[in-house]
């Protein structure tokens, strides 16, 4: 899935992203550890992978989108 860095926070590596339809989703420190990158600028695009029912999942990575 993709989305765009809307919020990061390098001291807790954690922060939300925009889902295409506008819907910020949280994620934290591990997933944004398990994506190998060290920093995240608002406005990127990013892949994502979540678990979860759609009205409730959770972001378990978070990763540049690479075309």
């Amino acid at each position: 899935m993709q989305a765009t860095a809307y919020t990061y926070d390098p001291e807790s590596r954690s922060g939300q992203v925009l889902l295409d339809d506008g819907t910020p989703v949280p994620f934290d420190a591990a997933a944004f550890d398990a994506g190998g990158l060290r920093l995240l600028r608002p406005g990127q695009r990013v892949r994502i992978e979540v678990e979860g029912p759609r009205e409730d999942f959770r972001i378990t990575l978070v990763t540049l989108q690479t075309l």
